[in-house]
C-alpha cells in the first residue's frame, strides 16, 4: 500500500495549479450587434459594452434584412440592388462568402424544417423557392405586387407572403410550389406572425395603424387591433407564446401585444423611425433600428426606457445581436440547441480530465 506524505500531497497539488495555469483561458465572445444601413450599402458593428459602433464596411447595396441558418452556424444578409447573399461569422461579424445571382433577395426565410429557403422579391415582383442545402433554385412565382414580409405555417406545408402593393396576403404550398390562396387583409401589409395555435397569424398594416388578425381556416380576417400610426414589423418575445412586439414607424412606438387577449396592453416610446429589433442575449433589453435618425437604440423593457443610442449609417433597417435567445425575424426562432452561440464557451469542468490524468498515478 502507497503512503501519502504531506510532502507528496504538497507536490500533487504543486503539479495540478501548474497544469491549471497552463490551459489558456477561453475569451468570452464579442458583445455585438450587427446593422445594416440600407442607403449606405454598409453594416456596422455595435460593441454592446462601449455603446459604440467600432466598424463599418461595405456589404452590398441596399442590405435590408438578415437571418441565421437552421443550424446558426452561419447569418445571411440579402443585399437587394447587388443580387446577392453575404454569409458572416455570427459571433465576429467577419465575412465568410458571398452567393450572386439571387435576385432582389429583400426578405429571407427558412421554412421551419429547414429543408427550404424563400426570399420575396420586393422590386422585383416574385417570390423565389430554393432548396436550403445548396440554395438550388426550384421555382420563381411571379407576384403582384410588392411581396413584403414572411412567415411559415407551424406545420411546414406553407410560406404566407404580405404584399404591399396589392394589400393581401399570398399562401404558397411549398409542396406544389404554387399559390394555394390568397386574402384581403388591409392597407400596406408588411411584418406577418403565425401563431403557435396554428390557426391565426398576425398582420401589421402599415396603411391602416392596425394589426390584422387573420384566421387560416377561414383564411379572411376576423379582428383588426389598432396599435399605432405605421404599423410594421411583429417579432415575439424570447420564450414566450403569449406577447409579440409590433413596430409603429410613424408612431415611433412600440406596443406589447397581448396575443391571448389579442389587445395591446403596454406601449413603448421609441422615436426616429422604430423598424426591426433583437433581444440582448439576457432578455432585458430590446435593440432597435432608428429608420429616420440614423441610429440604434437599446430599450430597458423592465423599465421602459431607452437607455443608449449608438449612431451607424442611413436608413438602419436589420439588426442582429450575436447571443443566445436572438428572435429569427417573424419566424419561429431556430431550436437554441442549434444555435452555436450558446456554447462559445467550454465548461471548466471539461479541463479537468485532461488535467488530472497524468496524476492518477500519485493518486492511488
Amino acid at each position: 500500500m502507497s503512503s501519502f506524505s504531506p510532502r507528496r500531497c504538497l507536490a500533487v497539488v504543486s503539479v495540478i495549479l501548474g497544469a491549471a495555469l497552463a490551459v489558456p483561458a477561453m475569451a468570452s465572445p464579442p458583445q455585438l450587434a450587427i446593422v445594416l444601413n440600407s442607403d449606405e450599402g454598409s453594416l456596422s458593428i455595435v460593441d454592446r459594452q462601449s455603446m459604440k459602433e467600432v466598424d463599418k464596411r461595405p456589404i452590398g447595396r441596399e442590405p435590408h434584412h438578415l437571418m441565421l441558418t437552421p443550424d446558426g452556424k452561419e447569418l445571411i444578409i440579402g443585399s437587394t440592388a447587388t443580387n446577392e447573399l453575404t454569409f458572416l461569422d455570427p459571433v465576429t461579424g467577419e465575412t465568410r462568402r458571398r452567393l450572386r445571382n439571387i435576385l432582389d433577395p429583400y426578405q429571407l426565410g427558412f421554412s421551419p424544417d429547414g429543408k427550404w429557403f424563400v426570399t420575396a422579391a420586393y422590386r422585383m415582383n416574385h417570390v423565389d423557392i430554393y432548396e436550403a442545402g445548396e440554395f438550388r433554385l426550384v421555382k420563381r412565382l411571379p407576384l403582384h405586387s410588392l411581396p413584403s414580409h414572411m412567415a411559415f405555417t407551424r406545420d411546414n406545408k406553407q410560406v404566407l407572403v404580405t404584399m404591399q402593393g396589392s394589400n393581401q396576403l399570398v399562401a404558397i404550398d411549398l409542396a406544389t410550389q404554387e399559390v394555394a390562396w390568397t386574402a384581403d387583409v388591409g392597407e400596406a401589409p408588411a411584418g406577418v406572425y403565425a401563431m403557435p395555435d396554428g390557426r391565426r397569424v398576425l398582420i401589421g398594416l402599415t396603411g391602416e395603424d392596425a394589426v390584422a388578425v387573420l384566421d387560416l381556416e377561414q383564411k379572411r380576417v376576423v379582428k383588426w387591433v389598432v396599435t399605432g400610426r405605421g404599423a410594421h414589423n411583429i417579432f415575439r418575445m424570447p420564450g414566450d407564446d403569449t406577447r409579440v412586439l409590433v413596430t409603429n414607424r410613424v408612431d415611433g412606438s412600440i406596443s406589447l401585444f397581448d396575443t391571448t387577449k389579442l389587445e395591446v396592453i403596454d406601449t413603448i416610446r421609441a422615436p426616429g423611425g422604430p423598424d426591426d429589433l433583437d433581444f440582448t442575449p439576457d432578455g432585458k433589453q430590446i435593440w432597435v433600428t432608428q429608420r429616420w435618425r440614423r441610429r440604434v437604440m437599446a430599450i430597458d423593457l423592465a423599465t421602459r426606457q431607452i437607455v443608449a443610442t449608438v449612431n451607424v449609417g442611413r436608413s438602419p433597417h436589420g439588426i442582429y445581436i450575436n447571443g443566445p435567445g436572438t428572435v429569427s425575424r417573424s419566424m419561429s426562432p431556430p431550436p437554441e440547441a442549434a444555435d452555436p452561440r450558446t456554447a462559445q464557451t467550454p465548461p471548466k469542468a471539461s479541463f479537468l480530465p485532461q488535467i488530472l490524468a497524468p496524476l492518477a498515478p500519485l493518486l492511488r
